[in-house]
Parts: structure tokens; C-alpha cells; sequence
């Protein structure tokens, strides 16, 4: 599978430079509160400064040097990956439930110049740090709700880079299925193509609210749940983790914010439905169900894995959905995806997606060199075969 990406906008800038515009508006609701768009910004902006401090960054722009950074599924992991952004840093996400082994290795593959840590996972980290001579700057806790004294400064540059185009944005690594894992470098470019895409693919709008509740080192929980909200002014309710019956009271309840849009893995689909077959056992309680997840939800998605053919047709007979099924990869991001409106057929994981050019080949080596058949080649528009 070879797939080519173009930029979906001539106009290339991190998320975060859209926040301003969003001002009031609710970001983040976690554990901790709400928070608004403002709020990110704010003290996105502050951890910019300290980071360019403890690396003694007088220009305020660290030319892609790698940041790491370990917090929770809640709003000081935006605030974190936007502070790398705004200094100029690359964001290594770090997954909390990783061993000191993992996050030592992708911190030193990295060659991260600093880890940032939220308050709880200081401690998990700093012997890690220190062993590989890394500086750790401590987060504070993000606050929800509370009054906060935004100034002026919001308002002024982020770096003194001329253009975030050709800029290194992120790197993620893969789930190291055929060997260690590899760090996949994103450029702001690359990350600002494939949320664009989906923006316009999956016709995301501010009045959306998603349910997010995947690991946040991975493609899918970084920009399919995260980036595309807060690329267009939405609200992301983050878990702390996934737990079958918080989804459903998320998912049914009737308090503002309701949950529009949901994503999750076929294994977290296969346990809502377990949750579903013990604890909505009477037909009143599966009517609801099924009339509230059809009124409230406008797209349910399925990624990361095959989604099991048994499971979407449950998962249709319960709630009404069928799942959104789409195809990606950590190292060209979201590549295929069924349709918004339409049939979505069972199995299948649909056409490129906005910008995305795909070729189906088949390889073939002969005398030391490579020579490749084309089976299928197309675009969002159209396919040869």
C-alpha cells in the first residue's frame, strides 16, 4: 500500500493558533473541569516559557529539538503537546502505562532534550530521566473552572519560525509488531493534512462533542480524537481511561454537553456490548438505548483493527450505528475511511480520504533490484483497477 498526502491548505499552522478565535468556548471537560479554549492557551503559553528556560532558549524557538512529555488522558496533555509546539519543540507523547524500559527507549531514540511530567508521574519518570542525563520540568496540575488571568500576550508570536510548514510536529512510534518500535516524525504539515481531511471528510463542527477515551500515543487517539475537535472549535470529555460503564452513563445521559461523536477499538466495542448484554436486560431499557444513542450520536467510528463482522451487526442492533470503519497508519497517518453519508460496507474500510492517493501493488524482486505490478491505483474521486 502506497500511499501519497497532499497539504490541505495552502496555510500551514499548529492548532493551537486557532484557539484564540474559539476564546470562551469549552475545550476540555476532564476530571479536573472544564476548560476553555483560553484556558489551553494560557498556560500552553506559560509552559512555553519554561521549557525555553530550562533549556536556555533565549530566541524562544528550539528548532525542532524532541520534547517528551507524560500526563494523563485530560487537559494538561493539550497543554503539554501545544507548549512543545509554541517553543518550537517536535512532542514525543510517553504513554503512562508503559514500562521504565519502553520510556527509556523512546526518550533516548527520540534524543528528547526534556521531559515534562505531570505532577502524578514525576515520580515514575525522573529516575528514567536522570539515568539518560535528561532534565525533567514537573506540569502543574490544569484546573477546571476556575478564574484565571489571561494577558495580553496570547496575542503575540509563538516562535520566531517564518513558516510551520517543512517544521517537525510530532513523533510517534509504532506498535513494534515487526521489531522495536520506530519513531514516525510528522511534520506540522503532514498533522494538518490529515485533520483537514478528516474535518471535511467526517464534517466535524464546533456544536460536536466527543467522548475520548483511547491511549494518547497513537494516531488515533492524537488526531482522529483530539486534533480534529480542536481544529474546529469542538469539546473533547476525556476519561482518565476506558471503562464500560462510564461510556454508557456518558453516552445516555441527558446533561449538557451530549456526547455527539464516539471512536473506539473493535475490543472496546466488544466490551460496551458485553456491558450491554448484562446491564440493559429489559426491552424499556434497550428502547432507550437504542432511541437515545440514534437521536443524540451523529457518527460512531471503529479503527486501529479489523473490526469483527458479528460485532458491527450487534453493535447496529443495540444502538442503530453502523460503525464507521477506516484505515490508517502511524506512519502516514489516516488513509481510508467509509463514508460519512452512505452504505458502509462490512469488511471494508472504504475510499481515500480527502488529499490521499492510494496504490494497490504487488512487489516482485529480480536480479537484485525491485519491480512493482499495479493492481488498483485512485483517489477520493476515482479508482482504476
Amino acid at each position: 500500500l502506497l500511499t501519497s498526502q497532499a497539504a490541505y491548505s495552502s496555510d500551514v499552522a499548529p492548532v493551537f493558533t486557532r484557539a484564540l478565535a474559539f476564546g470562551e468556548k469549552v475545550a476540555i471537560i476532564d476530571q479536573n473541569g472544564e476548560h476553555t479554549y483560553r484556558d489551553l492557551l494560557h498556560q500552553s503559553r506559560r509552559l512555553a516559557q519554561e521549557i525555553c528556560r530550562a533549556l536556555e532558549c533565549s530566541s524562544k524557538d528550539l528548532k525542532g529539538e524532541r520534547i517528551s512529555f507524560l500526563c494523563p488522558n485530560d487537559a494538561s496533555y493539550v497543554v503539554a503537546q501545544w507548549a512543545s509546539w509554541m517553543s518550537g519543540g517536535i512532542a514525543v507523547p510517553l504513554y503512562k502505562k508503559h514500562p521504565a524500559q519502553e520510556l527509556e527507549y523512546v526518550i533516548q531514540d527520540s534524543q528528547s532534550a526534556l521531559v515534562i511530567a505531570a505532577g502524578e508521574y514525576v515520580g515514575k519518570i525522573t529516575p528514567s530521566a536522570e539515568k539518560l542525563g535528561v532534565p525533567v520540568l514537573p506540569l502543574p496540575r490544569c484546573r477546571g473552572d476556575g478564574p484565571t488571568s489571561h494577558t495580553a500576550e496570547e496575542a503575540g508570536p509563538w516562535t520566531s519560525c517564518s513558516s510551520w510548514k517543512d517544521r517537525g510536529a510530532m513523533i510517534i512510534y509504532t506498535s513494534g509488531t515487526t521489531g522495536r518500535p520506530k519513531g514516525v516524525l510528522s511534520t506540522h504539515e503532514n498533522i494538518q493534512a490529515v485533520t483537514t481531511g478528516l474535518v471535511e471528510k467526517w464534517e466535524w463542527k464546533k456544536e460536536d462533542v466527543i467522548l475520548h477515551v483511547l491511549p494518547l500515543h497513537h494516531v488515533h487517539g492524537v488526531i482522529n480524537k483530539l486534533l480534529c475537535p480542536l481544529w474546529v472549535g469542538a469539546t473533547c470529555v476525556m476519561l482518565p481511561e476506558f471503562n464500560a460503564e462510564m461510556v454508557w452513563k456518558k453516552m445516555l445521559s441527558s446533561q449538557a454537553p451530549r456526547i455527539s461523536v464516539f471512536m473506539a477499538v473493535p475490543t472496546i466495542y466488544a466490551k460496551l456490548i458485553e456491558y450491554h448484554n448484562q446491564h440493559f436486560t429489559q426491552p424499556p431499557a434497550q428502547d432507550f438505548v437504542r432511541a437515545s444513542c440514534q437521536q443524540n450520536i451523529r457518527l460512531m467510528v471503529s479503527g486501529s483493527a479489523a473490526l469483527p463482522v458479528p460485532v458491527l451487526e450487534k453493535w447496529k442492533s443495540i444502538t442503530g450505528h453502523t460503525l464507521l470503519e477506516r484505515y490508517g497508519m502511524t506512519e502516514i497517518g489516516m488513509a481510508l475511511s467509509n463514508p460519512l453519508h452512505g452504505v458502509r460496507v462490512p469488511g471494508s474500510v472504504g475510499t481515500p480520504l480527502p488529499g490521499v492517493e492510494v496504490r494497490l501493488v504487488t512487489e516482485t524482486l529480480r536480479n537484485g533490484g525491485r519491480s512493482y505490478t499495479i493492481h488498483a491505483q485512485g483517489d477520493e474521486h476515482h479508482t482504476q483497477v
